[in-house]
């Protein structure tokens, strides 16, 4: 029998039309973007695969997507959970799809949910050699797949599956830009079946964001040459209830930020520009008190910093947190 998947639709280049099969970089301006049943319908070859069911959710692109969409996001992903399906797939714009899936993986409260595997397309759905039918195609198998049970949240995108925690969009337009830089692919989707190759170590995250109305603010910090600490109070005026270093390489930023850095009265993470690696606490990351965000990304320590938040402003407990997830 098959599986019985149910697809959110978000909205996004997977789901977006453009004029013509050239129409690979501009189509946005067009507007012509298709919800969950339009999407499934024009790739018919997502219903050979896996029983399908249609979630209308939104239709826009992932730049439009925040903290509100994802906590009304995880209620509708909780309720199609809910009704007993074999797995959950997520229709995503690529621009913020790493940050929707890591937030799903950490706010799956509760844990004993069915796969959720977000995907997305770098061309949209009407271009020349659009990755789109095949990506949504390849999710829905890996959401009914045996193997995605108990690995958190993933994303399906060019034949590989990833994890939340650890992928990210590392070109502008190549169909293999979804890539996890440290570890690699969990496993691949081919044509004969999914195969798996490794798990992921760190947990799905128990945060129950159930009763939220909204996240705390946080806002993520550059570090350049010449960096001083005008964005830092900028964003505590803002209302900032943390902040996010995104520092140089391997760690840390110039004498004039880590100052302000340090005088905030906020928890602030430190990740890397550097694109790899673990964040090392130094002498200078400690008198700041600044919470090692091990090898997240700027924009995923943002996530779990404002889920944190939530939970606890000290800075002890922050840090157990970026050592746990």
């Amino acid at each position: 029998m098959k599986k019985q998947i149910a697809f959110i639709g978000t909205g996004g280049t997977i789901a977006s039309l453009g004029d013509g099969p050239f129409d690979i970089q501009d189509y946005g301006r067009l507007g012509q973007v298709m919800d969950a049943a339009t999407l499934l319908a024009r790739w018919p070859e997502a219903a050979g695969v896996a029983s399908v069911e249609p979630i209308a959710f939104r239709a826009i692109p992932s730049t439009a997507i925040g903290p509100a969409e994802w906590l009304e996001l995880r209620r509708v992903v909780n309720e199609a959970a809910a009704r007993g399906v074999d797995g959950i797939v997520v229709g995503h714009g690529t621009a913020t799809l790493e940050e929707t899936a890591y937030f799903l993986h950490l706010t799956a409260a509760g844990g004993a949910q069915p796969p959720v595997v977000l995907v997305g397309a770098q061309r949209p759905s009407s271009a020349l050699s659009t990755d789109a039918g095949m990506n949504l195609a390849n999710a829905c198998r890996v959401a009914g797949d045996p193997g995605a049970r108990g690995l958190g949240v993933l994303v399906a995108m060019n034949d590989e599956v990833h994890a939340a925690r650890e992928v990210t969009k590392t070109h502008t337009a190549r169909l293999q830009a979804f890539q996890s830089p440290d570890f690699g692919a969990l496993g691949q989707a081919e044509a004969d079946a999914v195969h798996w190759y490794r798990r992921p170590l760190r947990p799905p995250g128990d945060f129950d964001v159930s009763g939220l109305a909204a996240l705390p603010r946080v806002d993520i910090v550059p570090c350049y040459a010449g960096a001083d600490g005008t964005a830092v109070e900028a964003f505590l005026r803002a209302g900032a209830e943390g902040l996010v270093l995104d520092g140089f390489a391997p760690s840390g930023g110039t004498p004039a930020l880590m100052q302000a850095l340090r005088d905030a009265p906020v928890p602030v993470a430190a990740t890397t520009r550097a694109g790899g690696g673990r964040v090392v606490e130094t002498t200078r990351s400690r008198a700041a008190e600044l919470i090692p965000a091990d090898n997240l990304n700027a924009a995923k320590a943002r996530v779990l910093l404002m889920l944190g938040l939530t939970r606890t402003r000290d800075r002890a407990e922050l840090r157990t947190l970026f050592e746990r997830y």
